[in-house]
């Protein structure tokens, strides 16, 4: 859904945005929508981490049972 947003509608939301909450909230905004995206980030990659290392233990386990 993000990615059929395209310029003009960014530039329509960082518009709206400036109006609503004013030059001065923006950065805090800014700021805090990246630390989330980046936690969201982090926590992702640690989730599907887990998972990985999941599969290559149960992979071990079938191929040494195989031999």
């Amino acid at each position: 859904m993000l990615a059929n947003i395209g310029f003009p509608g960014l530039i329509l939301i960082l518009i709206v945005a400036l109006i609503i909450f004013g030059p001065n909230k923006l950065p805090e905004i800014g700021r805090a929508a990246g630390d989330t995206l980046r936690e969201f980030k982090k926590s992702a990659k640690d989730l599907t981490g887990d998972v990985t290392d999941e599969v290559k233990e149960v992979k071990t386990i079938v191929k040494d049972n195989t031999k």
